[in-house]
């Protein structure tokens, strides 16, 4: 009969020569600090009621949760710019901006269909 011959190298099981840094104790460590701390800083500016205006806490809020996606990223799943050839982080920007064309146009929508449909509850006007 006829002789086959498989090479294991080329599936998709095939063991890639990257040798990624996949983190040591002390980056781990140091990821979990930076997450407790940035975690902790948010839970007492709401708490104790540092910030007055409610928009301006939500703001700092968003900071420290967009810093703290960033220390998850870097200390806990090992991205940056030369993983994977620089195809993960392609991915994440890729990621970022359907989020914000989804997120920004649906905000659009709903403030235009609201003052669209309520015409008279915007203006005082009497029913």
């Amino acid at each position: 009969m006829s002789e086959h011959h498989h090479n294991a190298g080329h599936g998709h099981d095939a063991h890639h020569d990257d040798h990624a840094d996949h983190g040591s104790l002390k980056s781990y460590l140091i990821g979990f600090l930076l997450s407790v701390i940035l975690t902790a800083i948010p839970f007492w500016l709401v708490m104790d009621n540092v910030i007055a205006r409610p928009q301006v806490a939500a703001m700092v809020l968003l900071v420290f949760a967009a810093i703290q996606i960033v220390v998850h990223m870097i200390y806990f799943l090992h991205m940056n710019t030369r993983s994977e050839g620089g195809w993960s982080m392609l991915a994440l920007i890729f990621t970022v901006v359907l989020v914000v064309i989804v997120l920004s146009g649906s905000i659009w929508v709903m403030y235009h269909l609201n003052h669209n449909m309520m015409p008279g509850m915007n203006h005082g006007a009497p029913m």
